[in-house]
């Protein structure tokens, strides 16, 4: 007959439990014997009692060695954790960019007039509502940098006014400092006195004949009519 199947459960009497624990402890240090021996593995094997009794097995000849070595190995598995969890995290932040660029492109060939097939009468009416709030902040957008111009335009202007009113004072300021002088200058003639000097220019633009040649003219007339 075969072998009924145990349940299992905490074993209540105590004797049948340390009876049993002394057998399923000694097969299972002479599995991990064999184990270490069949497979060329290392085995550490640590067992205590409900009394707090050691029981131990190692295939290395101390303990600590496959203890450290254990360690060793699930610390780089814990350091792992955190860069493939940064890893997972910026995968999915790529997925979320991903979707947000391809919902404004669509939303761009929308606003283009492209692609409205698949959209139904509300989404119609949705992105009608966004061209019109759009051409609202374009237009307000235009008009404040016209008026913008306006303003640096009106600035220039009063700017070439008030540059052009210094000029003309400037101006002014010199011709009547140029006026007396050049009064002066034809008043003062080379005798001193401004009536003699217009005499002199007349006399020096139209000079008298010489009476000498007048006279002997004369004379050459009056020896022809002899």
């Amino acid at each position: 007959m075969g072998r009924g199947k145990v349940e299992l459960k905490r074993i209540e009497n105590k004797i049948s439990r340390q009876v049993t624990f002394a057998k399923r402890r000694n097969g299972l240090l002479k599995k991990a014997y064999e184990l270490s021996v069949l497979c060329d593995a290392e085995v550490a094997l640590i067992i205590f009692s409900s009394r707090g009794r050691l029981f131990e097995f190692s295939t290395s000849s101390c303990m600590y060695k496959t203890l450290e070595r254990y360690r060793s190995c699930n610390f780089a598995s814990e350091a792992s954790i955190p860069a493939i969890e940064a890893e997972l995290s910026n995968y999915q932040e790529y997925l979320k960019l991903k979707t947000r660029v391809e919902f404004l492109q669509t939303t761009q060939r929308n606003l283009l007039g492209e692609d409205l097939g698949p959209l139904s009468v509300k989404e119609l009416e949705q992105l009608e509502n966004q061209i019109e709030i759009s051409l609202k902040h374009i237009r307000s957008s235009k008009n404040q940098q016209m008026l913008d111009q306006l303003f640096d335009l009106k600035r220039k202007e009063q700017q070439l006014e008030d540059a052009n009113r210094d000029l003309k004072r400037k101006i002014q300021d010199t011709s009547e400092e140029h006026v007396p002088l050049r009064l002066s200058c034809q008043d003062i003639g080379p005798s001193g006195s401004s009536g003699h000097a217009d005499e002199a220019n007349q006399e020096l633009l139209h000079p008298a004949p010489y009476p000498s040649l007048h006279i002997g003219y004369q004379a050459y007339i009056d020896h022809l009519n002899e």
